[in-house]
């Protein structure tokens, strides 16, 4: 019986053609499976083995220095070494790097042999990652960035999940004893979101798409924290 006339008395194909089609899905599925695997591999951060530190090749470009305007730098102009960090003030694992660079400024900025650049880069997922970054800078015109970014890293919990965030920020402006009403304004205003915006658009730039990216020099490091940081710091320090 032809395969025409099974479908008219039966309205299914033969068995036969039942079993070439279930291996030809079954072979798109494995295909599909490998390729979601690749992908997965590829987009992972390579991992030194154990012991080992991140490096780059000798002929690494280094990170286009005239970038760092972009960000917030504290530290000699002179220093040998340069960490940055790309960073989003809601995020937990930046909340978790922060007390790194808390150590780093007091073990190697304020000695003048790193400097350090932060650039923010708030994440559409996070609701007051914007309104952060703009509290920091607004703060900054006081002479309280830094202050004001060490607080929103350390409280941010308590400010994470509020629906509006402005008043705790204003809060925070008030213990560091900024002038609050110059604070509210510059918040109100949203007069640092074009400078916030541009360090973000750096981020695209370099395409970097995670937080807490932390570079020393040109080298990223695949586990951010105190031990590797400051590893790195010390090996590109006695390398100059």
């Amino acid at each position: 019986m032809g395969e025409a006339k099974r479908r008219q008395q039966t309205g299914s194909p033969s068995p036969r053609k039942r079993s070439r089609m279930g291996l030809v899905f079954t072979g798109l599925v494995i295909i599909a499976v490998a390729v979601v695997a690749v992908l997965y591999y590829l987009t992972q951060p390579s991992l030194t083995g154990p012991g080992e530190l991140p490096d780059v090749a000798e002929d690494t470009p280094a990170f286009p220095s005239q970038l760092d305007r972009y960000g917030v730098s504290v530290g000699s102009d002179d220093a040998e070494v340069v960490v940055r960090e790309f960073a989003d003030y809601q995020c937990p694992a930046c909340a978790r790097f922060a007390n790194a660079g808390q150590r780093l400024k007091e073990e190697y900025v304020d000695s003048g042999e790193v400097r350090f650049v932060f650039f923010d880069l708030p994440l559409p997922q996070h609701t007051h990652a914007m309104a952060a970054a703009m509290a920091a800078r607004c703060a900054g015109d006081q002479d309280g960035y830094w202050a004001m970014h060490d607080r929103l890293f350390e409280e941010q919990s308590n400010w994470e999940s509020l629906s509006d965030a402005s008043g705790q920020f204003s809060d925070y402006a008030d213990d560091l004893g900024l002038d609050t009403r110059r604070f509210n304004r510059c918040m109100e205003s949203e007069l640092h979101r074009e400078a916030v915006e541009e360090s973000r658009q750096v981020a695209r730039q370099l395409q970097v798409a995670s937080t807490p990216t932390v570079l020393v020099n040109n080298i990223p490091l695949n586990r951010p924290g105190w031990e590797q940081l400051s590893a790195v710091v010390e090996r590109e320090l006695n390398e100059q």
